[in-house]
């Protein structure tokens, strides 16, 4: 017998009291707490077939084809959920357990069909490994496959019953959909009340595809049955949640994608990360430089259309394009001045074309005028995050839900903008976390909320206010947290005096014993944390907002914690790296203010050039700057200001007026319609480096296929207009980015190349190498001058245009579980198109009603700055008198109405109100030729 030594013992049990010895296979081995005798074999490299089993679900025992023999027990055990005991002696290939492990095994593959689904069979695998012939037995009857659904293709005569998606729906992503319907022969998996899967409420995330070992559910297309020639290990392009996947890659094209167990989704993945890939390989892709023809005049008012495109823009060498790329920029930049330029930079791109991309404006151009996406979704939450704490970044990962007593969700939508972080959410729920949701809109997570406070649009600072006057007048504060970690508290206690919850639940609209209530609830939880999106940040009163909730956190101590926090969620894959990275016009990476002179005279040092003392103009600011004469020349890499700007036709406009305009992308997009020269860029899967997730976790991406035609790699295109603009750069790879990147900035100096391509992410702040990085940061302290985090009392200030007679309804703008950002990416995805093709506007059935429509119907809606039509979708969730519309859809683009006020310390416009009117009819939007589809209006 190879036994464990009596010293390897006492290790074992010293480091684990409760771990228990027993034999495996005539083998001494430990168990852990809680092990099942199959997790030990896996660990100890002992093979046992199993089926309904998978690392991450809970055990179901019912496939038993993991049958093992336990000495002196007269019945076999199914080693998925047994767990051992002291000197048990269990054999898992004695001739006994072989027997039942090869006759289930039989038993299954009769009832499999003559054609394998995928080559990828669990059951296949086992029963090859075991040996196992033709079945002996008589098949079942066929079942008529399932092909409803655009995602996910139901083949259910290769369903063996095991479960296994059924708990990946239920217990991991918590969507309830798949169940298991009647008894005995009869019993099947149903989806909803027995519906087709195309007809249920399947958010197609795909994880039931991941669990299922035999294929009976797979992708809609045939694409698993390739195989592939290679893997790739990288992340998602998507949101910032960052989850971890793996492309299989076949001929240069992604077949299909898996989750891998990253930090953020521990294998799991929602629609957009499993089935939003082939965008990639879409024929409109950009695959040689365009330069606009001749004569061809820039109009903002310009209809885009990706099939007339050589009608403006002839075809060119990279030579001659960058040549008039950069030398269009150079004669501005030496005519009318450093500051007439800008450039706006991608949250879509690595940090290292982050990084590279401001070093080039702030060197090349000679002034900040640089900014990114940031600046239209946490901008707000992040100035006031910097004035009161000293750093912008989240305190706690989104994981740590499952930590915390008490979860206040406000103005997000996770299961839409954040699915995997809403399925640890739901998780948190089924344990026991209480969450708090407050929205104006009714979401799925409200349906799992504690309580749901649907309070009035553009009323948080009335909420939120009413809250922290619960709190100090019942003497719920954390003095010692105040007294020894902050300052500023007695000027917040006298402004929220005059907030009682009575005073303000006619204005918020929720009543004052449930805002007392929910006060107490977080005051007085052992942990509490605070999570929010664009519903707080996007107003002209966000960074107010935020000010409120990061009041809440530290005059309770709620933060420094597991458990606790304050975390604003990141709406794109790498929004918060560009930000670390120094996208942005006040600020050099790390967040060194460039009107800093220790700061300046630092990056002097490292860039080798003097820079520009003046903070730099914003998003909005710059197309401002272009209507007054100041901004006549704009490098674009990788953004869609033309789509996503409010008030967008101004900023068509403003866009179409600059004298030269260089966009830099994988897609003609309205802004590139645009431009004076195009260069072809490559799409996420088609580029290695760095991506910093909403958890400040610094993550690797991996190359997993080459840019098709001439398209070239953003890092090498930034590098070449850097040499048009006179810059010496001598980068020989990503790798050379990232070191000079780690010189620059602290936060990550301890995180090595070498160590992200072994352990693919790692946590900053990593100040040294070799540190742990650290998920919970503002333990002991706040990165301020005097380590103390700072209260600043928000009044209620209205947003910059009210509904009123002519203009009566408000427009709420977002994102949708489909789509991302302006489109450009989503809407060329086969699958994500499919499942949402036409531009809809969510209303309550009661408004729609009485305007006498129905789902389905074409709407207008007009603000003071456009109008667009789209169809009707009924929606109880959003509230009376609110439309909410996403602004991915360029055929209704929904940020022609929106407002360009904005907030005065975040200068983030007003996305989330503005006055509209709604009026039944109108000329149908045109059917997108990104790839189109029947219009998709569900009632519910």
């Amino acid at each position: 017998m190879n036994a464990l030594t009596r010293a390897e013992r006492a290790i074992v049990q010293a480091s684990d009291p409760a771990s228990v010895a027993f034999q495996l296979n005539g083998r001494e081995v430990m168990a852990a707490p809680g092990e099942t005798l199959l997790q030990v074999a896996k660990r100890e490299g002992v093979e046992i077939p199993h089926l309904c089993y998978k690392d991450g679900l809970e055990p179901a025992g019912n496939c038993r084809a993991c049958m093992v023999e336990i000495d002196g027990e007269r019945v076999l055990a199914p080693s998925c959920c047994r767990q051992p005991a002291k000197g048990m002696k269990v054999q898992t290939d004695s001739p006994r357990a072989r027997k039942a492990q090869g006759m289930v095994l039989e038993l299954l593959q009769s009832d499999m069909p003559e054609t394998a689904y995928t080559r990828d069979s669990e059951l296949d695998r086992w029963s090859a490994r075991l040996e196992i012939g033709k079945p002996r037995f008589a098949p079942r009857d066929p079942v008529a496959a399932d092909l409803s659904h655009p995602a996910i293709a139901v083949n259910l005569d290769a369903c063996i019953q095991c479960t296994r998606c059924l708990r990946a729906c239920r217990d991991e992503q918590a969507n309830d959909v798949i169940g298991i319907a009647l008894r005995g022969a009869d019993a099947k998996i149903v989806f909803d009340m027995d519906d087709p899967m195309g007809a249920s409420t399947c958010v197609a995330c795909g994880e039931c595809v991941q669990a299922c070992p035999t294929g009976a559910l797979m992708p809609a297309r045939a694409a698993a049955l390739a195989v592939p020639d290679k893997q790739v290990q990288s992340v998602c392009p998507y949101c910032g949640v960052g989850c971890q996947l793996t492309y299989h890659v076949k001929d240069n094209r992604i077949q299909y994608v898996e989750g891998r167990d990253g930090p953020a989704n521990h294998a799991r993945l929602c629609v957009k990360g499993r089935y939003g890939f082939d965008y990639a390989a879409h024929p409109h892709r950009l695959t040689v430089p365009l330069v606009r023809r001749e004569g061809v005049p820039k109009r903002g008012d310009a209809v885009m259309d990706p099939e007339r495109a050589m009608e403006v823009f002839r075809e060119a060498t990279w030579e001659e394009a960058l040549a008039l790329a950069g030398g269009g920029l150079a004669r501005i930049r030496d005519t009318h001045g450093k500051r007439a330029l800008a450039g706006f930079g991608s949250a879509k791109g690595s940090n290292e074309e982050a990084y590279l991309f401001q070093k080039l404006v702030r060197t090349g151009f000679g002034s900040n005028n640089v900014d990114h996406c940031t600046r239209l979704c946490h901008a707000s939450s992040v100035a006031a995050l910097l004035e009161g704490i000293g750093s912008g970044a989240v305190s706690n990962p989104v994981i740590d839900v499952g930590k915390a007593e008490v979860v206040i969700l406000i103005g997000a939508n996770p299961t839409v903008n954040h699915p995997v972080a809403a399925s640890w959410i739901k998780n948190a729920v089924r344990n026991g976390t209480k969450l708090i949701v407050a929205d104006p809109r009714r979401s799925d997570l409200a349906r799992f909320a504690y309580r749901f406070l649907q309070f009035q649009p553009d009323t948080d600072v009335a909420l939120l206010n009413a809250m922290m006057h619960v709190i100090v007048t019942e003497g719920l504060v954390d003095r010692d947290f105040i007294e020894s970690r902050t300052i500023g508290y007695d000027e917040l206690e006298r402004n929220v005096a005059a907030y009682s919850p009575e005073a303000m639940a006619p204005i918020c609209g929720i009543d004052a014993e449930t805002i007392r209530h929910v006060a107490r609830l977080y005051a007085t939880a052992g942990s509490a944390m605070i999570l929010w999106g664009m519903g707080v940040s996007q107003h002209v009163h966000g960074t107010d907002n935020a000010r409120c909730l990061i009041a809440l956190a530290l005059m309770t101590g709620q933060i420094g914690r597991p458990g606790t926090g304050l975390h604003p969620l990141r709406g794109q894959n790498n929004v918060q790296g560009a930000s670390d990275a120094g996208l942005i016009p006040m600020m050099y990476p790390d967040y060194r203010r460039v009107d800093d002179a220790d700061a300046a005279a630092r990056f002097e040092a490292l860039w080798g050039t003097p820079l520009d003392r003046q903070p730099g103009l914003t998003v909005v600011e710059v197309m401002q700057a272009i209507e007054r004469g100041e901004v006549r020349g704009m490098y674009i890499m990788g953004e869609n200001p033309a789509m996503s700007d409010p008030d967008a036709q101004h900023a068509r406009e403003a866009l179409a007026a600059l004298d030269h305009l260089v966009v830099q992308d994988i897609f003609l997009t309205e802004t590139a319609y645009l431009a004076d020269v195009v260069l072809p860029a490559s799409a996420f899967p088609e580029k290695t480096g760095t991506f910093t997730n909403t958890d400040r976790i610094v993550q690797l991406g991996r190359q997993a296929i080459d840019p098709p035609g001439q398209a070239r790699q953003d890092l090498w295109i930034i590098q070449q207009m850097a040499a048009q603009l006179g810059l010496d750069w001598r980068y020989r790879d990503v790798a050379d980015v990232f070191d000079e990147m780690r010189l620059a900035m602290p936060s990550i100096a301890g995180i090595t190349w070498e160590r992200l391509q072994r352990e693919h992410a790692v946590t900053y702040p990593c100040r040294a190498e070799g540190d742990a990085g650290e998920p919970v940061i503002f333990t002991d302290s706040f990165p301020t001058p005097s380590g103390r985090a700072r209260f600043v009392p928000a009044d209620i200030v209205p947003a910059a245009e009210r509904p009123d007679q002519d203009y009566p309804f408000v427009l709420i703008t977002g994102r949708q579980l489909e789509h991302w950002h302006t489109g450009s990416m989503t809407r060329r995805a086969g699958v994500l198109d499919a499942l949402e093709p036409d531009p809809t506007a969510l209303v309550h059935p009661l408004d729609l009603a009485q305007w006498g429509g129905k789902p389905g119907d074409v709407i207008t809606l007009a603000s003071r700055r456009g109008e667009v039509a789209l169809y009707a979708r009924a929606d109880e969730g959003t509230p009376r008198g609110a439309v909410f519309v996403p602004f991915c859809y360029y055929e209704a683009a929904i940020n022609k109405l929106t407002n360009s006020a904005l907030d005065p310390f975040g200068k983030i416009p007003e996305f989330k109100y503005c006055a509209i009117r709604v009026t039944l009819g109108g000329t149908p939007p045109e059917q997108s030729s990104y790839g189109g589809g029947q219009i998709l209006a569900r009632a519910g």
